[in-house]
């Protein structure tokens, strides 16, 4: 009378690695909000203005931003806010373009402005400044566009 026995972990779903460090996090923040970058269950990283942004993200779109002066954006180059999650860059003297600083590839913040490209630090990806269209993966999509607008020497950006 022998019966087959059945692995104690042939039940077990399986569990990514990036599942795993994004529970972990979660468990280390005990209660308080945080952001563990790359933990979205979309591939965008929630980047695409869709619903899970809740109050927080209509209250950002509601108006224009102030990001500070026009001068601060040199030409052929760009300046990342990056508590705004807005990089604002002047392809050409007096043209200025504002696009999203969340990576469309992994939800990551770009950091950097340089050679006529965004730059994302987590995976490598690159985006026009002209239009914000991907020069380099992985990244699956344009950074999204906002309108932007000087006043007072100042740039006003609106997203959405």
């Amino acid at each position: 009378m022998s019966e087959a026995v059945e692995s104690p972990t042939a039940a077990l779903p399986e569990t990514s690695r990036r599942k795993l460090l994004c529970g972990a996090g979660a468990v280390l923040a005990v209660g308080g909000a945080v952001a563990v970058t790359g933990c979205s269950s979309s591939a965008n990283g929630g980047a695409s203005g869709g619903s899970s942004g809740g109050s927080a993200q209509s209250a950002q779109s509601a108006g224009p931003v102030d990001v500070g002066p026009a001068a601060a954006v040199p030409v052929g180059g760009g300046t990342v806010y990056r508590e705004k999650k807005i990089v604002v860059t002047q392809p050409t003297a007096g043209q200025y373009k504002a696009f999203s600083a969340v990576c469309t590839h992994a939800g990551c913040v770009v950091d950097n402005v340089a050679n006529g490209q965004i730059q994302c630090p987590c995976h490598g990806s690159r985006f026009a400044i002209a239009d914000g269209s991907v020069q380099d993966g992985p990244a699956p999509k344009p950074l999204p566009e906002y309108k932007v607008a000087v006043q007072g020497g100042n740039l006003e950006v609106t997203k959405g």
